[in-house]
């Protein structure tokens, strides 16, 4: 299942790259580590520090609100320095540049202008769970611990982060519903693995009657 996070970026900026205003960069973090995340009301996320080692970052893609029928403004190959976009993992989280054709590229000279103005504040990433930590189940309000991400597919500059800081898109219903899901079939498999116990638990006290 894919994941799609939208994320309040403080550091989100745009800078004059060359003296003759062809390239402009726009650089700041589409993910926090060990930041509370609300996903919808029903479940607590949080993407713990590590959760990006032997990430695969092979063929990123830089959006605006996720709109991949596009031509992307930037794009990473391989993570190597000679792509448009490069992206790192600091001690806030993932670190992303990316280097736009404000020339040639009208999107992009709109965007970086939306940034700079403090229209467009937030980021957004799309990517795959490797392993995760579900945490108190039973209550109302559980958490969800991303340990591994193993893919991240596409970044975007969002203009409708939900709240500060981090959370998910209220509008984007796509998310909501796979955030959902993803709490739903975690509780049935708790509860297939209780009911598997005490199924143990009782052939065990057959067992030792039986014995007796």
């Amino acid at each position: 299942m894919l994941v799609k996070r939208s994320f309040e970026v403080n550091d989100f900026r745009s800078i004059q790259q060359q003296e003759d205003g062809k390239t402009k960069r726009v650089e700041g973090h589409p993910a926090v580590f060990n930041s509370e995340t609300s996903i919808g009301g029903w479940f607590t996320e949080v993407i713990e520090r590590g959760a990006f080692d032997e990430c695969d970052f092979d063929d990123v893609l830089f959006f605006v609100n996720h709109e991949t029928r596009k031509i992307p403004l930037a794009r990473s190959r391989r993570n190597n320095s000679n792509s448009t976009m490069r992206l790192k993992i600091d001690n806030t989280g993932l670190f992303i540049e990316a280097d736009l054709d404000v020339e040639n590229n009208q999107e992009s000279r709109q965007l970086c202008s939306s940034i700079e103005r403090g229209d467009i504040t937030g980021m957004s990433f799309m990517f795959r769970i490797k392993e995760q930590k579900w945490e108190n189940l039973d209550t109302p309000n559980p958490t969800r611990r991303i340990l591994k991400i193993s893919k991240v597919y596409e970044v975007s500059a969002v203009n409708t982060p939900a709240y500060e800081k981090t959370d998910i898109n209220a509008r984007d219903k796509e998310a909501l519903d796979n955030a959902k899901l993803a709490l739903d079939n975690a509780r049935s498999q708790e509860l297939d693995n209780s009911n598997a116990l005490e199924i143990y638990k009782l052939k065990n006290q057959i067992l030792e009657k039986a014995g007796n």
